[in-house]
């Protein structure tokens, strides 16, 4: 009996978490049955992934934004800016497209210093610096393309956004797709009992063991299947490797690093961080670069995936980010937030996306759906805090 009421009450405490990946679950459900299955077809996964790929790339920069507390509001503007000299580079100056991309990199490191400077040791409020980012580089965008569009690329570049890895085999299922997602979830699963093993070594542990299971489980069962559809298709796009590091990379860092700890003792009480000895203002400064990095690989996606550098690129891409990292679980205070959450929130955002554009859905209508969802999570968020709140009383 206390081993029961002991997970209820852990799985109680972590309803925020289960909640999103149920919601998840269900509008999948919802969309396969309303699409006579095309949601869950190998060509249309491997189209999501494809096309809300920057997104979910901008959304690993800005969890860590807001995570701090901050928030960036020119990443959208940052995407056109940087495709923008991509397209200039590689067609008007004619360098290679490999040299191109890393210079597009550089340039959004730049940006984000710039913008982190004014926030970190200015103290300009991080909404108003990055509203003016949002307006500024947006006007550099078309000063750059001399309102006029950039096509086309090499196919090495375009590669970079709508290719595949080398396919092996012509029929069944494609071998390194496969090879691919079993490893991936094998190392899900290492992962997974190694960091259960070290939190029981100090402790820390308070999941229920069964609890565990389920989830790591259907983790890696999850992965495999995706990696199913993909090798009955085309095989493995090329942007879902980029993504996976990056989630890795990103998640390993804000878990375990200095730098992560640190970014989450700012969002929690920026000055309790500093009078602990944080540095503050270099780890916001930092973020902001990383943000700038992130949102011009982002621009690099987009632009190879449309095969197009254009004025307008990029427009809504800032809601869109924000939104995935607060369905993911990101408090509007900051302080609290993960990676992979900001993953599923996004990919909530590219199933409604693309389940409402199949089924027919008005683009007015799809706003007004993503507007209630994204108030539905913050809402559920205080809702959650205030019953732990009157709990602990």
């Amino acid at each position: 009996m206390n081993a029961l009421k002991s997970a209820v009450g852990y799985l109680t405490g972590q309803l925020r978490q289960i909640g999103l990946f149920i919601a998840l679950i269900v509008i999948v459900i919802f969309f396969q049955v309303a699409t006579n299955g095309i949601t869950l077809a190998p060509i249309n996964v491997s189209n999501l992934i494809v096309q809300n790929s920057y997104i979910l790339i901008l959304a690993i920069g800005m969890v860590m934004v807001i995570i701090a507390g901050h928030i960036d509001l020119s990443v959208g503007s940052v995407v056109a800016f940087s495709g923008a000299m991509a397209g200039v580079m590689i067609t008007q100056w004619g360098l290679p497209w490999p040299v191109a991309a890393v210079l597009c990199l550089v340039v959004g490191a730049l940006v984000g210093a710039w913008q982190g400077f004014w926030i970190a040791y200015f103290g300009i409020p991080a909404f108003i610096v990055t509203l003016a980012g949002m307006l500024a580089f947006r006007g550099a965008t078309q000063i750059v393309l001399q309102n006029q569009q950039i096509s086309p690329f090499p196919e090495g570049f375009r590669s970079l956004g709508s290719g595949f890895l080398p396919s092996f085999g012509t029929t069944g299922y494609e071998p390194l797709t496969m090879i691919l997602g079993i490893a991936a979830a094998a190392v899900m699963v290492i992962t997974a009992f190694r960091g259960r093993i070290t939190r029981r070594k100090y402790q820390l542990e308070s999941e229920p063991f069964a609890w565990f299971i389920v989830k790591t489980a259907f983790g890696a069962a999850l992965v495999i299947y995706v990696a199913l559809l993909l090798a009955s298709y085309n095989g493995t796009p090329i942007v879902l490797v980029v993504l996976g590091l990056l989630v890795v990379i990103y998640s390993v860092v804000m878990r375990s690093s200095v730098f992560g700890r640190h970014v989450y003792a700012i969002g929690g009480n920026a000055l309790a961080a500093q009078l602990s000895g944080v540095k503050t203002k270099r780890v916001t400064f930092l973020l902001f670069v990383n943000m700038g990095v992130i949102a011009a690989l982002a621009g690099v996606v987009f632009t190879g995936q449309l095969n197009l550098a254009a004025p307008g690129a990029g427009n809504g891409f800032e809601l869109d980010a924000i939104a995935a990292v607060f369905i993911g679980g990101a408090a509007v205070t900051g302080g609290i937030g993960t990676v992979p959450g900001a993953i599923v929130g996004g990919l909530i955002i590219g199933i409604l996306n693309n389940g409402m554009s199949i089924l027919g859905v008005g683009t007015e209508y799809q706003s007004l759906i993503k507007g209630l969802v994204l108030l539905a999570a913050v809402a559920f968020d205080v809702f959650n805090k205030r019953r732990a709140a009157s709990a602990r009383k």
